[in-house]
């Protein structure tokens, strides 16, 4: 996996910036959605050039030019009702934002999922609501990662055929990425959250090889727990979204 060049936010000039204090945006998520605004948060102090705010709300009325709403959506371990929530989401701010995206948790893909399944409900939703909300800019974020077990102790389970803890949910994860690269990559925008997360921060990727293939991972340094993000992770993500909001509209 070859090593990768992120931008930072210098590297967005101001009138990149300007335009996206003028749009309005709406981001659905759980748990690590609220460690991603939080990395926001911790950017937009640091960068007075950014003119953004950020308002947990599902109000019309609160989502003005230069507001980034979000709420939670669904529930976790059940990715279709993330869909549906969005969509509910939808009907009431379609009609007054100017770009929206949801994504789902790590927990709503694990080992055991159904990718195809999740994924077809996923792009009927989205097909959906871009027909209803044409002016809307809709973006496709990947699933997000968890760390993986390595080491000495992983290598053994891996000869004596016992599972190594996060890798067969990462293959899951990172199966469903790949099918939502495969159907929006080139054509509509997509902000690769996994991709990111398993990247360092000197552009080294973070990956396993395990008997079902190569699999990328959480970089553990961006987490506490292994799957939620802690101040240094947050704000590698966070720096990245905005990157990517402000390129979107540039």
């Amino acid at each position: 996996m070859n090593k990768v060049t992120l931008h930072s936010i210098k590297d967005i000039p101001a009138p990149d910036w300007k335009k996206l204090s003028e749009k309005r945006i709406y981001f659905g998520h759980q748990s690590v959605g609220f460690n991603i605004i939080d990395g926001i948060k911790d950017v937009l102090r640091e960068n007075p050039q950014i003119v953004l705010k950020t308002v947990e709300t599902r109000k019309a009325t609160e989502l003005v030019p230069g507001v980034l709403g979000h709420t939670k959506v669904g529930e976790n371990d059940d990715p279709k009702s993330k869909c549906d929530d969005f969509r509910e989401v939808m009907n009431l701010l379609g009609k007054y934002v100017d770009i929206a995206g949801f994504k789902f948790c790590y927990v709503d893909i694990v080992s055991s999922t159904d990718i195809n399944k999740v994924f077809d409900y996923y792009q009927q939703t989205m097909n959906d609501l871009k027909k209803k909300y044409p002016g809307v800019t809709f973006i496709h974020i990947t699933a997000p990662l968890t760390t993986v077990q390595t080491g000495i102790k992983a290598r053994i389970k891996e000869i004596i055929g016992k599972p190594v803890w996060g890798y067969n949910d990462n293959i899951k994860r990172d199966q469903f990425n790949q099918k939502l690269k495969g159907a929006y990559e080139g054509k509509e925008p997509i902000f690769d959250l996994a991709g990111i997360e398993s990247t360092y921060p000197d552009g080294t990727r973070a990956f396993i090889k395990g008997n079902r293939g190569v699999c990328p991972f959480l970089v553990p340094e961006y987490t506490t727990d292994g799957g939620h993000l802690n101040a240094k992770g947050r704000r590698a993500i966070a720096e990245q979204f905005l990157i990517f909001l402000a390129k979107l509209n540039g």
